[in-house]
């Protein structure tokens, strides 16, 4: 795991109150009905299919938020490989908290693990190469503040969280402007200083125009490898400065193949976009 930070629970707290309400709506009928509230018991959560685990100081703040007494004793970290069967927490509290934040904690959990499961077979292919992995704004609306920490803990880097994190001129914004000279002009003279300008392109001409006008990291969007290996050999003559990433048809097949022409970072939505949730249960102990 490479620094992964989960955001603070004063920004976190909202969100789980909400998805929290989602499920409860009115009540849980169905541990109201059993008459739960003064019975405890004990629980563990298994996993059902290997993976790397992610999220499980989230799954702890639900069952607080439901009951403060509960007790969440997390067997593994989050960025730990855990085989089939392995007991990754143990839970001690009121029963109604237990089967009321169940399914939310969980839900939370596995679509984290899948990510972080994802990521990190991405990340094992280009481990022995200087090129650096890193996420896209293709989330789920919702849970990109999580689905972003999910990355991190599966190995890679986080680009942009947000449009205000930097400025990337992609195709669109380029033909909007007239150009990539007239749009990184247009740029450079209304953004807050240290905000980094990204150039999206699509051929070597196009490179030699983002050097010109001075980007900060030109986006090899695309590209065949040996096209992308020519564009890399450009910038580098050009300068020690500017920043390269590879973009487009990233797949666990590819990868390998477009870190080594030289680039610093590929850039994928596939561990997000095409990641399966990873299988956790829960079961009463007691």
């Amino acid at each position: 795991m490479l620094n992964a930070v989960l955001p603070s629970f004063l920004v976190l707290d909202p969100l789980l109150h909400q998805w929290l309400l989602e499920d409860i709506g009115r009540g849980d009928r169905t541990t109201l009905a059993l008459d739960l509230e003064a019975q405890t018991g004990q629980a563990h959560w298994l996993v059902k299919e290997a993976g790397v685990i992610a999220g499980l100081p989230l799954a702890e703040r639900v069952f607080a938020l439901l009951d403060s007494q509960t007790r969440f004793l997390a067997q593994v970290q989050d960025g730990q490989w855990c085989d089939r069967g392995t007991v990754i927490a143990k839970i001690e509290g009121s029963l109604a908290a237990l089967l009321t934040g169940e399914r939310t904690a969980l839900n939370l959990a596995m679509r984290l693990s899948g990510i972080a499961t994802a990521t990190r077979r991405y990340v094992e292919k280009i481990a022995d190469l200087p090129s650096q992995l890193v996420d896209t704004r293709k989330t789920t609306p919702g849970l990109r503040i999580l689905e972003k920490y999910a990355v991190q803990v599966g190995g890679a880097i986080n680009h942009r969280m947000g449009l205000d994190d930097g400025v990337m001129l992609k195709d669109n914004h380029i033909a909007a402007a007239g150009g990539i000279g007239p749009a990184i002009a247009q740029v450079r003279g209304r953004i807050p200083y240290p905000l980094t300008i990204e150039v999206e392109t699509e051929s070597l001409d196009q490179v030699t125009a983002a050097l010109e006008h001075g980007a900060d990291i030109i986006m090899l969007d695309n590209m065949p490898p040996e096209l992308m290996r020519q564009a890399v050999q450009i910038i580098r003559a050009s300068s020690d400065r500017v920043k390269i990433e590879a973009s487009g048809n990233v797949t666990l097949e590819t990868i390998r193949t477009i870190a080594e022409t030289g680039v610093d970072y590929i850039s994928s939505s596939a561990p997000v976009t095409r990641s399966t949730w990873l299988d956790l249960s829960m079961r009463l102990t007691s």
